[in-house]
């Protein structure tokens, strides 16, 4: 389990800041916090270090990719052998169109959340590659009609 590291109020803010607009200069990010350039750098550096701060990235809407259908999808496993599960990630990993995966507690073993650009495609996904893999019993899959909510920035 990865150990918590302790924030003071400045990093909290350029953390915060950071996951709202990881393209902020250092001299923009440093007045948006309060610090100077060469504190706000150092800082930066240090969360990296600590493993607070991952690497920046630009979010793509997915619609306007033509990825309109997300499914959520609930595995059931054949096995639970280490082998059936390092090989059942191992083909999660491969899949760019598996957005997230979740291990689970409870009936189902895995929980991933899928992209597709209609329902044929996911149906394609479905029947010819996921529950062709040898690891999966079976699998249950939820439509979203709508997007309520969703965020990639965590509570600073």
């Amino acid at each position: 389990m990865t150990k918590t590291v302790v924030l003071d109020d400045i990093d909290r803010r350029i953390v915060a800041a950071l996951q709202r607009d990881a393209s902020l200069s250092n001299a923009q990010l440093a007045e948006q916090v309060g610090s100077t350039g060469p504190s706000c750098w150092r800082r930066i550096k240090a969360l990296e270090a600590a493993g607070v701060l991952m690497q920046p990235i630009r979010l793509a809407n997915p619609e306007s990719l033509g990825y309109g259908v997300n499914v959520l999808c609930s595995i059931r496993m054949r096995s639970h052998a280490s082998e059936s599960i390092e090989a059942f990630e191992e083909f999660v990993r491969s899949h760019p169109q598996i957005q997230e995966c979740y291990c689970m507690s409870g009936e189902w073993d895995y929980q991933i959340r899928v992209v597709a650009s209609d329902v044929s495609d996911y149906e394609h996904f479905l029947m010819r590659t996921l529950l062709k893999h040898p690891s999966v019993a079976g699998a249950a899959s939820h439509f979203a009609l709508s997007v309520t909510k969703y965020e990639t920035a965590l509570p600073i």
